[in-house]
This record gives structure tokens, C-alpha cells and sequence, in this order.
């Protein structure tokens, strides 16, 4: 019988002891809901602040990151301006000697043709023999 009552004396204990773990603690320190409030707060405002630091270090990695690849790519565009840039020049250069030259071909043709012109011009006149034989005049009385 001895064994019986150790039985239901240990199940009484280890059923008692979820019971007492599930209670209240038992410090006579409680926090009033005013308190509990402040707290809440404080701890709000602590998160939103070091969230807003770190939104503030992502946004300074993006603004340099965005900088320097601005940079970097008006750098590109200053190169590929500047070579093409040469590369007008050289066009325009080129084009400009060839055009003084047709131009200067054109002004010998030309020259030579006005000069050409000008001796058949300067030819010397034919003497006409008088033959006013073969030319009647008209007849003005018919």
C-alpha cells in the first residue's frame, strides 16, 4: 500500500508542476500599461531610427554608385564625340582637296577654252575678192 500512495503522491507533483510554472511569476514588480507604453515606444522609435540610418547608407551607396557610373559613361561619350570629331575633320579635309583640285581642273579647262575661243576669234579675216557680180541687187521697181 506504501507503493500505492508514493504513486499518487509523484503524480500529484509532476502534475502540479506545469500548474505552478504556468502562473504569473511571483515578483511583486509589475509594470503598469503606461509603462509598458513608453517602452513600446522608446523601442519604436529606436528601430525607426536605425532603419532610417540604414535607408541612408543604401542611399548613399546608390547616389555614388549612380555617380560614378554617370561619370564613367560621360567619359565614353567625350571619347566617342572626340574621335568622331577627327574623323569630320579628316572627312572634311580630304573632301576640301579634292574639291580644290577639280576646281582647279575645271579653271584650266576652262582657261584653255576661253583662250581656245579667243584665238578662233582673233582669226584673221578673209578678204572677200568684190565679187558683186554674183550678187544682184534687188528690184525694187517690179
Amino acid at each position: 500500500m506504501k507503493a500505492k500512495w508514493t504513486g499518487i503522491a509523484l503524480t500529484l507533483l509532476l502534475a502540479a508542476v506545469p500548474l505552478a510554472r504556468a502562473q504569473d511569476s511571483t515578483s511583486t514588480e509589475k509594470k503598469s500599461t503606461g509603462t509598458e507604453m513608453k517602452d513600446a515606444t522608446k523601442t519604436a522609435g529606436n528601430d525607426v531610427k536605425k532603419d532610417t540610418k540604414t535607408a541612408a547608407k543604401d542611399t548613399d551607396k546608390g547616389v555614388k554608385k549612380a555617380a560614378k557610373a554617370t561619370d564613367k559613361d560621360a567619359k565614353v561619350a567625350a571619347k566617342d564625340t572626340e574621335k568622331g570629331t577627327k574623323v569630320a575633320a579628316k572627312d572634311t579635309e580630304k573632301g576640301a582637296t579634292v574639291a580644290a583640285k577639280d576646281t582647279e581642273k575645271a579653271a584650266k579647262k576652262t582657261g584653255s577654252t576661253v583662250k581656245k575661243g579667243f584665238n578662233d576669234a582673233e582669226h584673221k579675216l578673209k578678204k572677200s575678192d568684190d565679187k558683186t557680180a554674183e550678187t544682184k541687187p534687188a528690184d525694187t521697181a517690179k
